[in-house]
């Protein structure tokens, strides 16, 4: 990529880094699958502990590219209409508003998404989907861009409610937030010796809301060649049929990784090619995001569970022995 516009938005998302770099420490590969994910137009998956900065990344992020952010905090008595909104009678009485929820904004955290009922997580997921809510015998469209980060802890499970394997598809990515480095929380030691509020960080806007949506246009401008989309069915096929590619793991599968995975894939493949400066989409671009697009759509058995075995495990593998086309 070489035209004036693209050479602009790369260099709005390298400053858009910095400026998120102020307030958060390490946490490179979240924010990388961030911002690729909002470029693919998609959503994602959070999975950490509490306390490792996941929702003042999006803060950051939203502050920086001049969207509109809300955080709902999700509980067992959260309803749908908490997220969406209602309908409400005027003080006057004379006819009905329409209160709207957080879900209208640009970027949506939904935190511990997996402690409400499911009806309530599908509220939201159906506004992942559609990109429009209905409110009463309305139907009005979601703010753009839209991009929400939902977030689990992997830890405590009492009380959750785990999202279906068919709501999980939704996600373009399902990233995993590990502890910092022990020079990073060092760092974050030095950074917060006095606490400070979000403002104090000095965090500036690099960029608007139509720059994020040019990016969006830029991104389906993205050449590939039809080797590879082999190389992506090719990947996604060895979930499902892992016995023709040898796989060592593949005992450890109970079932594969939905045709979806194959589209997500090739989504994701293509915006990390733009965030690198690439005319066309290469192999080394889906390697880059196979695990994030892939993990969360192999669903294991028991026996992965008993022997410690991950879905990063299983494509790890399928990556080193399906050939490249």
């Amino acid at each position: 990529m070489s035209s004036p516009e693209s050479d602009r938005i790369l260099s709005l998302i390298k400053k858009t880094k910095e400026e998120i770099s102020k307030v958060v420490v390490g946490q490179d590969d979240i924010v990388d699958g961030l911002i690729r994910a909002i470029i693919a137009n998609g959503h994602v998956l959070v999975e950490g502990v509490p306390g490792i900065a996941k929702t003042l990344t999006v803060r950051a992020l939203a502050v920086a590219t001049g969207c509109e952010f809300k955080r709902i905090q999700f509980t067992v008595d959260l309803l749908p209409t908490d997220i969406i909104g209602i309908t409400s009678l005027s003080p006057d009485k004379s006819e009905f508003e329409i209160l709207k929820g957080p879900v209208f904004s640009n970027f949506v955290i939904a935190d511990e998404i997996n402690r409400a009922p499911p009806k309530t997580q599908s509220a939201l997921l159906e506004a992942m989907g559609e990109k429009q809510v209905s409110i009463g015998r309305e139907t009005y469209s979601l703010h753009e861009p839209f991009f929400v980060m939902a977030t689990q802890n992997p830890i405590e499970s009492a009380g959750t409610y785990p999202l279906p394997e068919a709501q999980m598809d939704r996600f373009l990515f399902k990233l995993l937030a590990t502890y910092p480095k022990k020079e990073e929380e060092e760092r974050i030691i030095e950074q917060n010796i006095a606490l400070k509020s979000f403002d104090s960080y000095g965090v500036k806007q690099i960029m608007s809301p139509k720059d994020i949506i040019s990016m969006q246009k830029l991104v389906q401008e993205v050449q590939h060649t039809p080797r590879i989309n082999k190389y992506i069915v090719d990947l996604v096929n060895a979930t499902r049929n892992w016995k023709d590619y040898n796989l060592n793991l593949g005992k450890y599968i109970a079932f594969g990784a939905s045709p979806r995975a194959s589209i997500y894939l090739f989504l994701g493949a293509k915006a990390d090619a733009f965030v690198n400066g690439q005319k066309f989409v290469n192999p080394s671009n889906i390697k880059s995001v196979a695990c994030d697009a892939m993990r969360h759509r192999i669903i294991l058995n028991y026996r992965a569970q008993i022997d410690n075995v991950t879905s990063d495990d299983i494509i790890n593998e399928i990556l080193s022995k399906v050939r490249v086309p």
